[in-house]
């Protein structure tokens, strides 16, 4: 037999067998998601010259713009101000952009920065563990085992569809879907049940209108719903973008600066939103003739309490003769229909959930363990979602969370909020490295100051005090889902990675000299011979 040099290397399988595990692939900075965060994360690594690797647990890119493509599917934030403000698209078809156009904008970044290079795709994380000995993070993925100095969640807070659990939901015979995972059934001549009147239903049901025998949109709250103001942009327009960019960024500065303005009625509930609901309610008013269908269909909550919608054939629809709006509660859903309150079976033979996202009690939380073993939802089972900056948390060690909790936008775009705590993660990134540090931990009183002072500012808002509960809000009717300030502020506060709020940790090896010499505990870097 030939030596052991001559012969092929074992496979990882071989080895295994043999009871030698092989070494899980390590890589300083995994990024997760393929989104507006994660690609932005991987640009700015790339920038910084930092090794890095982002996991996507689909087959390409795109994050919520991938998964949602229902009929009708567009952006309610302005074209020019929904975009990297490194990477500004000129050739934006429309104000306000559909689906395609921003999924392949996502494309094309990612190809013109040389992201896809670096993306491993139909690589699931199914669960993150910090290693306190090997100051590293271990993930199981469904590709095999890695480890990494630096994890950053990129996954969104649109990425785990929520469906309401209804007695006999399981038992339905016909098909049934949400709509960030959009089925091609053929919805011809079929009976169609829609549940729920959010942002995602107001755009598809016009959409899929003229194909079903019959509509029946479940409501449960209704929605203040706004003249959309889309158009087409010319092609003077997109040649001006083109030649001269700079009209592009001045373009996006007032939108931005118009979103701002709008901000502070939201964020003070001020009488101004008076003047908003008027104008809402004259538009239902001049759409709906029939009393009885524009009560059922009036809010009676403040304007931006939830979403504010924008659709010009919303109204429309839900006068046509085979739509119908039923508001009463759905108890229960049986092979051929779904049971309201009153007693009535609706027999449909699709169903279609439009219920929104699982926001406030992501799925990933329980995927993340931390120092000791305990996982982010354990840590935010009494106090809820909460992170410093929306970005880090006590006992989560060099990890960052991108479009985390109070990062969320009311009123503008959430592309602002992902750039400024990209700035900050890349300057933390920095200071780890300047001060030879392993590890970076938030202090415990910091997050306590800071959440604090959000739950102040959010009290007074209209999303805490309009008068309504919405996904917002978690089961205890904190926000831990918007930044209840003007974005400005946020990025003021982003601006520089505040060292002094966290405990540093010199490398293992250092340590264990360290202690060796001193004969104590392990101390934190600030009390080893290290240049501040």
């Amino acid at each position: 037999m030939a030596p052991r040099s001559e012969r092929e290397a074992p496979t990882a399988a071989q080895s295994t067998a043999e009871g030698c595990s092989p070494e899980p692939e390590h890589v300083p900075v995994v990024v997760v998601g393929t989104g507006f965060a994660g690609l932005g994360a991987a640009i700015a690594l790339q920038r910084e010259g930092r090794e890095h690797l982002v996991l996507e647990r689909a087959g390409d890119l795109g994050g919520t713009w991938r998964d949602n493509r229902y009929p009708g599917c567009r952006c309610d934030v302005p074209s020019h101000l929904y975009s990297f403000s490194f990477a500004p698209n000129p050739d934006w078809s429309e104000t306000y952009s559909p689906q395609g156009e921003i999924r392949a904008y996502l494309q094309r970044v990612a190809e013109e920065h040389g992201v896809l290079d670096r993306v491993r795709f139909d690589c699931e994380v199914r669960h993150a563990t910090w290693d306190e000995r090997g100051q590293r993070w271990h993930l199981d993925t469904s590709q095999g085992p890695l480890t990494t100095e630096v994890l950053l969640l990129g996954n969104g807070p649109l990425a785990e569809p929520a469906i309401p659990d209804i007695p006999g939901r399981e038992d339905f015979a016909g098909t049934a879907f949400h709509s960030a995972a959009w089925s091609d059934h053929d919805l011809t001549g079929e009976r169609v049940a829609v549940v729920g009147t959010g942002a995602s239903a107001v755009q598809f049901v016009p959409e899929i209108a003229d194909a079903v025998a019959h509509l029946t949109v479940f409501q449960r709250t209704p929605p203040w719903v706004l003249p959309h103001r889309n158009r087409r942009i010319s092609d003077a327009e997109r040649a001006v973008y083109r030649r001269l960019p700079g009209a592009q960024r001045a373009v996006r500065g007032m939108v931005y600066w118009s979103r701002e303005l709008l901000a502070g009625a939201l964020l003070r509930n001020d009488r101004s939103l008076e003047r908003l609901e008027g104008l809402a309610r004259r538009y239902l008013h001049s759409q709906v003739p029939d009393p009885r269908l524009r009560a059922r269909l009036t809010p009676d909550y403040r304007p931006g309490c939830k979403r504010l919608l924008l659709s010009d054939d919303w109204y429309a629809t839900l006068q046509r003769a085979h739509v119908e709006v039923v508001t009463d509660k759905i108890t229960e859903i049986r092979p051929h229909g779904l049971v309201t309150s009153d007693g009535a079976e609706h027999e449909v033979d699709t169903i279609i959930y439009g219920t929104g996202f699982h926001v406030t009690d992501n799925p990933i939380a329980h995927r993340v363990s931390g120092v000791g073993g305990r996982s982010l939802a354990a840590a935010w089972e009494e106090s809820g979602a909460q992170a410093y900056l929306g970005t880090t948390v006590p006992g989560f060690p060099n990890l960052f969370l991108l479009a985390g909790p109070n990062t969320g936008i009311g009123h503008t775009s959430l592309v602002v909020m992902i750039e400024a705590q990209l700035a900050y993660v890349m300057d933390a990134l920095r200071v780890r490295d300047e001060r030879g540090a392993a590890t970076l931990e938030l202090r415990a009183p910091v997050l306590e100051g800071w959440t604090r002072e959000v739950q102040a500012k959010a009290a007074g808002t209209v999303w805490n005090s309009g008068g309504c509960a919405s996904w917002y809000l978690d089961e205890q009717g904190r926000n831990t889902t918007l930044w209840p300030d003007h974005t400005f502020r946020f990025r003021r506060r982003t601006r520089r990675f505040d060292v002094e709020r966290y405990e540093l940790t010199a490398p293992r090896d250092a340590i264990a000299h360290d202690a060796a010499s001193r004969g104590g505990e392990p101390p934190r870097l600030e009390h080893l011979e290290v240049a501040p």
